[in-house]
């Protein structure tokens, strides 16, 4: 009974010891995207939004957060949505060494029943990727709510 006891518990600590190196790994893979870089730069909290199933008609704005993670400002020179569809709004000022900043996006909901992927194209002044490229996604309902 006792040598069970000790494997279970052997086990148990051998599982907790994983998990916790595994973890480790991971914050150190963020910590590592969110690096310094020598001039300007952006890191995106997420660069897909995926929509999920919306209503036909219903708002389709959504917001794509980013930080500035270079040591000199970031300028966004231009966005452009890859349809008509897909209207992008970006900050016209610099975004500070550090600073927060935000790329909206409004899908235009009146297309219904059909599956969507379009994406959202940024130039910047980043020293990494000038040019960025974010995604969205969806499916929007018929206007009598069924799937089609």
């Amino acid at each position: 009974m006792k040598k069970i006891f000790l494997l279970a518990m052997l086990t148990v600590l051998g599982v907790t010891t994983s998990n916790a190196q595994e973890t480790t790994k991971k914050i150190k893979a963020v910590k590592a995207k969110v690096a310094r870089v020598d001039g300007a730069g952006m890191v995106f909290a997420s660069e897909t939004i995926d929509y999920g199933t919306v209503a036909y008609n219903s708002d389709g704005k959504r917001e794509f957060v980013f930080t500035n993670n270079g040591t000199k400002p970031l300028i966004i020179t231009n966005a452009q949505g890859s349809c008509g569809c897909t209207v992008p709004t970006y900050p016209k000022e610099p975004i500070a060494p550090g600073a927060k900043g935000v790329i909206g996006v409004k899908y235009d909901t009146s297309r219904a029943g059909q599956a969507f992927t379009k994406t959202v194209t940024l130039t910047t002044n980043a020293v990494d990727e000038p040019t960025k490229t974010l995604t969205i996604k969806g499916n929007v309902l018929a206007a009598d709510g069924s799937k089609s």
